[in-house]
């Protein structure tokens, strides 16, 4: 999910890190980094030779071949985006889908586990709301707004509330209003996603500046007495597109609007009082147990140490999951198809995971954390895929420097699909392995283009037609050369 294009997700967006966004307000995701990783490839050097031997070279290169010519991950996508369908934390179709892809591993010949993690169990209930009065309103009329409920949102009455409006730009802005004039309100954050950023290819940096008041808009309006808040979508298209997300629990329903909508209600709230009907009726119920799934392809040489790839199993409602992030738990399972269907051996062990709860609350990865720290030290790295199924630009790194020196071999093996970048990032490039990141371990999550990403993130759109076949072929060859490499390279990364 962004470059620079991605930001971090690796980045901010997942929502560990999203929260973490949002409590520092200012930074975007992703930051702009040296361009050092975009000029020219250099050089190999004696250094390259014996870390990467012209046999390893070879199997690189079939790999990446391997990857181009089978679509195992798309019909791995499809299965659980249409037969399985959306995955939210404590929901069936979440348990299945963990129970699905541990059998798909075990097929494969991996030593698989279901790691149990106390996961949310949120559901959504009716979502409608009305403007009710405004300046010029034909008597008799209403004017509906198009909504979902966030993540955490608390529950209307039944019957719904009817209140005033009052639209903010910023947090700055609710602040200068004061609990006189929100106390008892609606509040509508205004904050617009940029779209020419995305255009520019820095769709996470927009993302990271927006999404802040979806996180923890509803927590600021209810701190001044607002009794419902919503959020401008946070997205690039206008469709008329509700888009969902994580919201920090603040005791008040918490929803967010078109951009189309948000467009109106600022327009009218500007000639006068608006009032709106709002009826949003989720419900919290008791925690489930969800699981991570945590499946390894052993080393011959090194069976303790552990190269982990990635993505998240759980997803929004709305939609069925396909971008965000069926599209990383396949690639990564591809990762030790290839490996097992084309006989190559990693001499240190291939760790893939399918985390759950990455979309809520991040507890797959708190949970693995808390029974596997003990083995960060010997993580030689990490690798997570969640931002889309577009083309592969290359990775975000967060490493020691000396790390994308070590890489050069892999880059030239990249190279001829566009794959070769490898971007150093100061944010951790995936929220599920934040943690082995801030650890020390050396970590990767692929760079997409993600200009389109936030047309359909967190939608009822996120569907398996926005995932381009060719272009997911791309990124399971470029996460299964990385994976490889560190698997079998001579000397492991430095820390």
């Amino acid at each position: 999910m962004t470059k620079l294009l991605r930001v971090d997700f690796a980045f901010l967006i997942v929502l560990p890190l999203i929260m973490t966004a949002v409590a520092s307000a200012q930074s975007p995701s992703q930051k702009p980094q040296p361009a050092t990783s975009f000029m020219g490839l250099p050089q190999t050097t004696q250094a390259d030779q014996q870390n990467f031997p012209p046999l390893l070279l070879q199997q690189l290169s079939a790999i990446k071949a391997a990857a181009l010519n089978d679509d195992y991950a798309y019909h791995q996508v499809a299965y659980l985006t249409e037969n399985i369908g959306p995955r939210p934390t404590g929901s069936p179709q979440a348990r299945v889908a963990a129970e699905y892809v541990a059998g798909e591993l075990r097929k494969l010949g991996l030593e698989v586990r279901l790691q149990p993690v106390t996961v949310p169990h949120w559901v959504r209930g009716a979502e409608t709301a009305a403007l009710v009065e405004y300046p010029g309103m034909v008597p008799g009329a209403t004017q509906k707004i198009v909504l979902t409920a966030l993540g955490s949102s608390s529950s209307t009455p039944p019957d719904g509330l009817t209140a005033d409006v009052v639209t903010v730009n910023t947090f700055d802005e609710l602040a200068a209003l004061g609990r006189d004039k929100v106390a008892g309100k609606i509040v509508l954050f205004n904050e617009i996603f940029d779209k020419q950023k995305a255009a520019a290819g820095l769709a996470f940096a927009a993302y990271g500046e927006a999404v802040r008041y979806r996180g923890a808009g509803a927590k600021a309006a209810a701190d001044l007495g607002a009794i419902a808040a919503l959020v401008r979508s946070v997205g690039n298209a206008d469709y008329r597109l509700p888009h969902t997300g994580f919201s920090f629990p603040a005791g008040i329903p918490a929803g967010a609007v078109t951009a189309e909508d948000a467009d109106l209600i600022v327009h009218l709230a500007a000639q006068g009082k608006v009032r709106m009907h709002l009826t949003l009726t989720p419900q919290k119920l008791p925690d489930e147990i969800g699981y991570n799934v945590i499946a390894d392809l052993k080393g011959s040489e090194h069976p303790e140490q552990i190269v982990v790839v990635s993505g998240h199993l759980d997803s929004w409602d709305l939609g069925t999951g396909a971008i965000d992030d069926g599209a990383g738990v396949v690639i990564a399972m591809e990762t030790a198809e290839i490996l097992q269907r084309l006989h190559l051996r990693p001499a240190r062990t291939l760790r893939v995971i399918a985390w759950m709860d990455e979309e809520t609350g991040g507890s797959g990865s708190k949970a693995y954390t808390a029974e596997y720290l003990a083995d960060f030290p010997h993580c030689v790295a990490a690798i997570e895929s969640d931002s889309g199924a577009a083309h592969p630009l290359g990775f975000d790194v967060k490493s020691a420097p000396a790390v994308i020196d070590a890489l050069r071999p892999v880059q030239s093996v990249l190279q001829s699909i566009g794959a070769s970048v490898l971007q150093p990032t100061t944010y951790p490039p995936g929220a599920d392995i934040a943690a082995m990141s801030e650890a020390g371990v050396p970590a990767f999550g692929i760079m997409q283009d993600g200009r389109t990403y936030f047309n359909y993130h967190h939608t009822a759109a996120d569907t398996l037609d926005k995932i381009v076949p060719g272009e997911l072929r791309e990124n399971a060859a470029a996460m299964a050369v990385l994976a490889y490499a560190l698997t079998n390279m001579k000397t492991p990364l430095p820390r």
